[in-house]
């Protein structure tokens, strides 16, 4: 069972990486996942494009610090790695807006407390061009930044694990006490 800070919103700068089909290999790269644990991996993100771009976006003044990570279309695809998700929460993302995600990802991301948030292309264009605070707001399931406003979709069982701060096994747990009452009915 995992139990992480809950989720409910985050206000933030927003780092940009608006980058299309950033594969998690890219996101953290193969010969760094030799832990199994999921401490260290924020350390690793993006190594082999920080160690090969002399500016890469997430290394500016701007980015440092940022919990709202701004990327492009298909963030996450590729294959399924569940330390990618780890490497964005050890580097202190919250959540990462993007246009889609890679299916898999998105789903890593959901269990491991890491909230995706899927928005449309004109949305995207105005954070593109936004350089103020971005609120991602769980509670409300709404982006908020200057005057706008952008709904976004997280199915009701993830959304509760997120609010709550656990994962799968931690809301079962959560419930044990019903299951078991069932189990001595059932006897």
């Amino acid at each position: 069972m995992t139990d992480r800070a809950p989720f409910t919103s985050v206000t933030s700068r927003l780092a940009k990486l608006v980058r299309d089909d950033v594969d998690t290999d890219q996101i953290i790269p193969a010969r760094f996942l030799k832990a199994t644990g999921r401490a260290g991996f924020g350390a690793h993100l993006f190594a082999d494009w920080r160690a090969s771009e002399a500016e890469f976006p997430l290394d500016s003044g701007d980015a440092r610090g940022a919990s709202l990570l701004l990327a492009g279309r298909n963030f996450g695809c590729g294959s399924s790695r569940e330390h990618a998700p780890w490497a964005l929460l050890g580097a202190g993302f919250r959540a990462v807006v993007a246009r889609s995600f890679g299916d898999i990802f998105r789903q890593n991301s959901l269990k491991n407390g890491l909230l995706p948030v899927a928005i449309d292309d004109a949305t995207h264009a105005a954070l593109v061009a936004w350089e103020g605070e971005v609120t991602a707001d769980l509670v409300a399931s709404e982006l908020r930044f200057g005057e706008r406003t952008a709904r976004f979709e997280v199915d009701a069982f993830s959304r509760d694990c997120l609010m709550r701060g656990v994962d799968e096994l931690g809301a079962l747990l959560a419930r044990l006490p019903e299951i078991e009452a069932f189990e001595r009915r059932q006897a």
